[in-house]
């Protein structure tokens, strides 16, 4: 970094400050003590440079004494940094950032990650990049270690000694300090005392190292949790029964809270229940194993690890973040996003308008070409021997020099053979002005130079791409759609290059990804025939013909073909003459691609125009040898190289102890990317190295370019020293909102920029502003720059409107007149023209990312996040930094390839500390921080990292990385303002409110009863075991029930006379060997079957009260006999009946692990009945005595008995035979689950009372054979089914591809009027119209498909039924309903969601729509529970002790105002009713029901209620590999669980998808996304998720999750 511009120092300051620079890299001192002492010394001797005002005085060292500069430079360059981002500079702005941050003690829960992830991740043998310098160097990987001081850290920053930390130590520091910053009000403490909470973290951490060395890393594998119900559902043993309370209802205390959870009983305690409100009832905690339990404040137990690691991720979040934002825009509805508002503080540009520059005159030398063709004729027939161009092999030796006249008599051939020798005489392929492809390998410029000359000579335009490698390179569609668009047919390649396509099988090369249909033609003159003597290029001046087309790609990763014609070749090659001096003869080493850019401007056509000699050093042969350019500068004495700062910073790397080195007879060294202003690291560093090798300070030229306007600027070669290169050190604040601030202050933020030279010959210059109108800015502002020029680039081919947009740019002044009557072209740069006409890039547009409002460049992003001691964990040169919109916003993504040796951990850290880095440095928040394996980035064809087709991997979901971070509650500031809740209108205003604007009260009823008049028999009998025995005596031979195996064979059947005799057996049974009386419960534990209807008629008979139970499953003892348990002990079950089998299993080994047997009541088997008949049946002496308890658990978890008197339960029966119209001589079939709910009504009793013939078949047998229920609905000729969603998922997934076949067997659905879903929940749309479009070809009608709805306190409110209009569809707003609002909109309208009507009301049912807090009556089409009251409800809960508020709230809720009379039972669903404009067989307007969602499982998130299926269905979309999804919250935050389907690898892929899509739906931010195997979300008999069972599984650790992300 040496200055050009110091004056002499005298020898004692010299020396001093050498001794300085030894001190400092021995570590002897630090940075800033450094910087102290040199900047006294060096006071009196710095000069200002004219260029700008402030120059940073550290960022220039003089020349030091050579001896100790020369030692001191071997030990500054061993440390393989990537010079080109690399400024000392910012590197120490960084540390002493981290070390802010340290002080503030953030600290990031790390992700968790299954043992075999991590494994993979890190032992495939990787090679390291091309572009890592280390892959050729071995040595220099030892020495990172050594040259650590070089990071310039500062005195806070760890040693990577103290980062290796012992990550338990590190983590419970983190929860140590969280737990202190956080509020002790925080509602996942426990016991509400903060010090308590702290006390339970620090538990919970001291168990993290028991489980192994990687506890931390993998969840492991604890107990998994137990399958039951069908094997399919995950149930909690008993084991951890005593600790299932489930956390208070989100409602107020009167509101529909939970039943009593009878779910907290254990063995070992009294059986007590405990009521979620009463927080007072002390508890002891049991352990898991050796986990500590936690509970949080609501009662939850906690193991320790995940739970820490939440806490840690909640105290974080509680720390203050940015200020929110203030103001708002409207999101088309009441939904509030907040949107930027300008920083009232914010820098604002003062100064003048620019004026725009104008470049030297292009002075026209006599003996110029008149165009580039001409000077080809001139150098190939005057000095033929004269050598053009020497190529390199790998060894760096001469491969072959092309000398001009060579060139000459090639180049005519080419343009003769693709003239005349392609196509027919009256056809040719080609003619002059068409377009043809030039594709040559980076190690053949001859070849390449000799096709762009013959084109050039034939007059036609050759497009220069690279090679295509494999048929799927990344963009390698976008350049076949350029190919396309631009009509080339025919390929110009050499012999290697077409030698080494890919072949298709019969040796032809196969059409590549979207190129059009080419014919490849080999350029060697031995495959050529040579031109007649007569026949010669026409050689012309230049004229505005195209000339020739080079690719762009843009930032979304499509390519643009930019045309530059005949005279701007010319005109460039002169204008380049002109500013860097070329002469006759001259040597110049290009590095550069030759085809496009730079490499091709100075490397094939002005090198020509001078007859100069290119020695190419192919980019192969660099990455052998990095210094090879230099040996060659050296070798040939060149004049001038063409260089990127990426091989500046490979020669330093390796230039090492190289003695015979000598640049004294370079004149200029072009630096092609001087437009990055990262490049002046890399100059400075060249230059302070190899000073001493006779490098000048004034060769270094770094130039700016653009496809669009080609040369832009170049620093001159001048030898006076007087005019000292230009330098800003700008603050990054400032130019995050477009103003040039120079930093005098030394701040962290800061960007050191140089000058790019003065604009070129013959052009004027101009800045305007990025966006919008092309106004001229103002001195002292960054904008775009434009150039007017002959010189540059003319149109985008075949695209006017964009062209429009770069090419015919006219900047106007701040009043709005325009400045000139000529065009400008934008050039893609940003930077401002400083004093003295340098012109300073700051950005490139490509790059630009406007994040609220502030603009960030992607490099100086890559530059902060490599200045976090990268080397031990991440690829230099293999970081993509790009933003994707999320939000209404743009959100920065930093990708990086990581090395396989670096461990979890040490990733970890670093990228928590790149994230606070850039976030000190930029003031901006990183939405995600990726890295993928070694070598997984898409490259381009010159190894760097192709950025467009990243960002589109990541998108997609297949970028596969090995670690992620997410950052989006720092992020992402303008979610809406949290609903704040409204003090509630009372209900008679609502009522009054809802009358004056003409609503009806949302009421509806299904048919009356009483006016119901059919010859119905089985009226005339109060209680079922009349109906049965009155069927017994008339229709004995009546065949109720017929059960199939899984073959579909009928395995047994019942009439009506045997179930009779077979019920009065089991009463003998249960009088003589039970000893019951009349009233005792009996449990019933069979298989669904024949049995269990026949034990439940005989405890009718016996005046018993059954209770059907599940029984345990063989395979899963352990969890699910434990339910069965609980079921009878809450039950107070006197006995339980149930076949041998399973009365052997209930006291196996294996049961007495699970459950204490001793204490089983007794267990009597039915497969042994007496012979005898009981002396006299049962007679209820009440009909609103129990007839029999209906125990299941609901989706949260619940165990809960409903009572059913004998009234209700004939009712029912009544209810569903008018409904569907059943008869003796129908048969019903019924695929459901009998063990509770209206599925044990189908199955056990609607037979007995309708007299239909019931044809059961058992859901577990359809895993055995999906296809049995529908063959069984075909075979049987049956027209009414029922289903659950679990067996039409069932067929979905499993007979989708078998429809043809079923076909062919005989299949027909056409007889099925009714096909019933029977659910607790909203219907789910997707499955039941996949079910009828998958089925309509077996001749399934769309309109038999329907849903039921019953829940705990009514089971069946609605039923489709045969008669009546079809359900009906509508779609409203999902946002409106987190505000319980309804509003419908249009199908297909954004945020749209369709609800499907749930069936048809009941017979005898009415319902009404209340609001659940002030229990007032709603209006039509309003949100709010359904409440219902009919003769069928349930009449209370069962429970051990009666909990009575529960009770009268549950079953005997009245209206607060209105109709206070009625007895309503509230649903604990909400919905809304919608009077449709159909008629129903009454002839009155039709009611439609339409639920959205139990209470319970609702969930309340920043003010507003979310239902988790609607962020499920999000979710699931997102991903092909997403199988299923659940979701639940814990304390503030929202867990994400999704079950991966696909190869773990993809796991990752999973967590930007799944935080984007919640984002944007749903406006929440996702805090911890888990991936688990498939089957692992708990699901019961009713095919409903079972989140809160899930929810304990993840806390309690037992999920073997494939990854946990902990986002930010």
């Amino acid at each position: 970094m040496a200055d050009r511009d110091a004056l002499p120092l005298p020898l004692e300051v010299r020396a001093r400050l050498a001794e300085l620079e030894l001190e400092l890299s021995e570590g002897d001192i630090t940075q800033k003590g450094y910087e102290k002492k040199r900047s006294k010394l060096l006071g009196a001797y710095l000069p200002h440079p004219p260029g700008l005002e402030a120059s940073m005085a550290h960022d220039r060292r003089p020349p030091m004494a050579p001896s100790s500069a020369s030692r001191y430079h071997r030990r500054r360059s061993s440390g393989t940094r990537d010079e080109r981002y690399r400024s000392d500079v910012h590197t120490e702005a960084v540390q002493a950032a981290l070390a802010k941050h340290k002080e503030r003690k953030m600290a990031v829960p790390m992700p968790s990650k299954r043992r075999s992830l991590v494994v993979q991740t890190s032992m495939d043998a990787y090679t390291p990049p091309g572009l890592s310098p280390l892959s050729s160097l071995p040595p220099l990987t030892d020495t990172s270690s050594g040259s650590e001081e070089e990071g310039g850290q500062g005195e806070g920053t760890p040693t990577s000694s103290q980062g290796s930390v012992s990550m338990e130590h590190w983590i419970s520091r983190a929860i140590h300090q969280g737990s202190t910053t956080s509020s002790s009000s925080s509602s996942t403490q426990s016991g509400g005392s903060g010090a308590a909470g702290r006390l339970a973290d620090v538990l919970a951490q001291t168990h993290m190292g028991k489980s192994g060395p990687i506890a931390h890393l993998s969840l492991k594998r604890k107990t998994m949790l137990g399958v039951a119900e069908n094997g399919n559902s995950l149930r909690r043993s008993c084991e951890f029964g005593s600790d299932l309370l489930w956390p208070p209802p989100l409602e107020s205390e009167e509101n529909h809270s939970a039943p009593p959870d009878v779910t907290t009983y254990t063995s070992e305690h009294p059986v007590q229940v405990e009521r979620p409100q009463v927080s007072t009832v002390p508890r002891t905690t049991p352990k898991y194993g050796n986990a500590e339990l936690m509970e949080t404040g609501d009662g939850v137990p906690v193991s320790s690890r995940v739970s820490a690691k939440i806490q840690q991720l909640v105290n974080t979040l509680k720390q203050p973040r940015r200020p929110p934002l203030r103001e708002f825009f409207v999101d088309d509805f009441e939904e509030l996003l907040e949107v930027q508002q300008p920083d009232p503080n914010q820098p604002r540009p003062e100064g003048a308008q620019m004026v725009p520059i104008r470049g030297e005159p292009l002075g026209v030398v006599t003996n110029w070409p008149p165009s580039l063709e001409a000077a080809l004729q001139r150098w190939g027939t005057i000095s033929p021997k004269a050598p053009c161009l020497t190529t390199m092999d790998t060894n760096g030796k001469p491969l072959y020099v092309l000398t001009y006249g060579k060139l000459w008599s090639r180049s005519i051939k080419v343009a003769y053979n693709i003239l005349h020798k392609l196509g027919t005489k009256q056809e040719p392929m080609v003619r002059p002005g068409d377009r043809v492809a030039l594709v040559f390998p980076n190690n053949d410029p001859a070849a390449f130079m000799v096709a762009f000359y013959g084109c050039l000579l034939a007059e036609v335009v050759p497009v220069p791409i690279e090679v295509p490698l494999t048929r799927k390179d990344a963009g390698s569609q976008q350049i076949g759609f350029l190919l396309g668009s631009c009509g080339v047919t025919v390929a110009l390649t050499s012999d290697a290059c077409h030698k080494g396509l890919p072949k298709g099988p019969t040796g032809e090369i196969p059409q590549f990804k979207g190129w059009p249909k080419l014919l490849w033609f080999v350029t060697e003159s031995k495959h050529l025939s040579k031109p007649p003597r007569d026949w010669f290029p026409h050689i012309k001046d230049a004229n505005n013909d195209t000339a020739y087309i080079e690719y762009k790609t843009c930032k979304d990763g499509s390519v643009l073909g930019v045309t530059v014609t005949r005279i701007a070749l010319l005109t460039h090659c002169q204008a380049l003459t002109q500013s860097c001096g070329y002469t006759e003869a001259e040597i110049i080493v290009n590095v550069l691609d030759f085809k496009k850019d730079v490499g091709l401007w100075h490397g094939i056509l002005t090198s020509v125009m001078n007859m100069m000699h290119v020695i190419s050093i192919p980019y192969s042969l660099m990455k052998v040898n990095p210094l090879s350019w230099i040996q060659k500068v050296c070798q040939y004495k060149g004049k001038v190289a063409c260089v990127k700062s990426r091989d500046m910073h490979w020669a330093l790397v390796a230039h090492r102890d190289q003695r015979d080195i000598n640049l004294s007879s370079l004149r200029m060294l072009v630096v092609a990317d001087g437009s990055n202003p990262w490049s002046i690291s890399s100059c400075d560093a060249f230059l302070n190295v190899f000073q001493s090798k006779g490098l000048r300070p004034e060769v270094i030229c770094p130039c700016a370019s653009s496809a669009e306007a080609l040369t832009v600027a170049i620093r001159r070669p001048t030898d006076d020293s007087n005019q000292p290169p230009g330098r800003g050190v700008l603050s990054m604040q400032g130019l995050s909102y477009g103003v040039i601030r120079v930093d005098s202050e030394e701040r962290l933020s800061v960007l050191t920029v140089q000058d790019v030279g003065t604009v070129m010959p013959g052009a004027l210059m101009c800045v305007v502003k990025p966006e919008g109108v092309p106004q001229l800015c103002r001195t002292d502002e960054i904008g775009e720059l434009c150039v007017c020029s002959i010189a540059t680039g003319m149109s985008y081919y075949g695209l006017s409107g964009m062209t429009k947009n770069t090419f015919e740019v006219f900047p106007m002044t701040i009043s709005g007149a325009p400045i000139s009557e000529y065009p400008f072209i934008r050039t893609g740069l940003l930077g401002f023209i400083g004093p003295g006409g340098l012109v300073f890039i700051s950005g490139k547009m490509d790059g630009l990312m406007v994040v609220s409002g502030r603009r960030h460049n992607a490099d100086d992003i890559v530059a902060t996040a490599l200045a976090v001691e990268p080397m031990k964990f991440v690829y230099r040169g293999r970081i993509a930094v790009f933003s994707v919109t999320v939000l209404h916003d743009e959100r920065i993504v930093v990708v990086a390839e990581q090395r396989p040796d670096s461990t979890e951990e040490d990733s970890f850290q670093w990228m928590s500390r790149v994230l606070q880095a850039i976030d000190s440095i930029h003031n901006v928040g990183v939405f995600c921080l990726a890295l993928v394996p070694a070598n997984t980035l898409p490259k381009t064809p010159l190894g760097g990292i192709h950025l467009s087709e990243t960002k589109q991997l990541f998108l997609e979901g297949s970028l596969h990385p090995c670690n992620v971070l997410m950052c989006p509650h720092t992020c992402v500031t303008n979610l809406p303002k949290p609903r704040q809740k409204q003090p509630e209108i009372g209900p008679a205003s609502v009522m009054v409110g809802n009358l004056v604007s003409g609503k009806r009260i949302a009421q509806a009823s299904g048919r009356d009863l009483g006016q119901i008049e059919d010859n119905d028999q089985a009226r005339k009998f109060l209680f079922l075991s009349e109906v049965l025995q009155w069927r017994a005596q008339t229709t004995p031979d009546h065949v109720l029930f017929t059960l199939l195996s899984s073959r579909g064979a009928v395995l047994s059947s019942l009439t009506c006379l045997q179930l009779h005799k077979r019920a009065e057996k089991i009463a003998t049974m249960l009088m003589e060997r039970g000893h019951l009386q009349d009233g005792d419960h009996v449990a019933l534990v069979y298989p669904p079957g024949i049995d269990l209807i026949a034990a439940f008629y005989g405890c009718l008979y016996a005046g018993c009260v059954p209770i059907t139970v599940r029984p345990p499953h063989p395979q899963n003892i352990a969890t699910t006999l434990p339910t069965v348990k609980m079921i009878v002990e809450v039950s107070r079950s006197a006995c339980v009946m149930t076949t041998q089998i399973i009365s052997k299993l209930l006291k196996s080994k294996e049961a007495s692990a699970a459950v204490d047997v001793r204490t089983w009541p007794p267990v009597l088997d039915t497969d042994d009945l007496p012979k005898k008949k009981p002396p006299q049946l049962y007679k209820p002496s009440n009909p609103d005595t129990l007839a029999y308890l209906d125990f299941s658990v609901s989706t949260t978890g619940m165990l809960a008995g409903v009572k059913m008197s004998h009234t209700a339960t004939s009712a029912f029966c009544r209810s569903i035979k008018l409904q569907c119209e059943l008869y003796p001589s129908r048969e019903v079939a019924i695929c459901l689950d009998p063990y509770c709910g209206l599925g044990f009504v189908l199955w056990c009793l609607c037979s007995v009372y309708s007299g239909h013939q019931s044809i059961l078949i058992p859901p577990s047998e359809l895993e055995v054979n999906p296809a049995l229920w529908l063959l069984a609905v075909s075979q049987f000729r049956v027209r009414d089914t029922f289903c659950s969603y679990s067996v039409m998922e069932l067929c979905t997934k499993g007979l989708g591809l078998q429809t043809e076949s079923l076909k062919a067997r005989g299949l027909d659905l056409s007889r099925v009027r009714t096909c019933v879903v029977v659910a607790e929940e909203r219907p789910r749309i997707a499955l039941t119209q996949s079910f009828s479009k998958l089925f309509k070809d077996l001749g399934l009608h769309p309109r038999a498909v329907s849903t039921s709805f019953g829940c705990r306190v009514n089971l069946a409110i609605c039923l489709q039924g045969t008669s009546g209009p079809d359900p009906t569809t509508v779609y409203v707003d999902m946002r409106a309903l987190r505000h319980d609002r309804v509003r419908l909109v249009e199908r297909g309208s954004p945020h749209s969601l369709p609800l499907m009507e749930s069936g048809k009301i009941l017979p005898g049912v009415r319902i009404i729509i209340a609001n659940p807090e002030t229990k007032g009556p709603l209006g039509d089409s309003h949100l709010g529970e359904i409440w219902v009251h009919c003769a069928h409800n349930g009449s209370g809960y069962f429970t051990v002790y009666g909990d009575e508020a529960l009770q009268s709230d549950h079953f005997n809720s009245r209206l607060s105002f209105g109709d206070t009379q009625t007895v309503w039972a509230r649903t604990g669903y909400l919905g809304f009713l919608r009077r449709t404009e159909l008629t129903d067989a009454s002839g009155e307007r039709h009611d439609a029901l339409y639920v959205v969602g139990a209470l319970d499982e609702a969930m309340e998130l920043r003010g507003m209620r979310y239902h988790p299926i609607d962020i499920e269905t999000s979710v699931i979309r997102t991903h092909k590999s997403i199988m299923e999804c659940a979701v639940f919250p814990w304390t503030n935050l929202l867990v994400v669980v999704v079950e991966l389907e696909g190869s773990e690898q993809e796991a990752l892929d999973l967590v930007p998808l799944v935080t984007n899509a919640v984002l944007e739906e749903h406006y929440l931010i996702v805090g911890v996304v888990v991936v688990v195997d498939i089957g692992v979300i708990p699901i019961n008999s009713r095919g409903e998720k079972q989140r809160m069972h899930l929810r304990d599984g993840f806390l309690a650790d037992q999920l073997d999750p494939i990854y946990v992300a902990y986002n930010m």
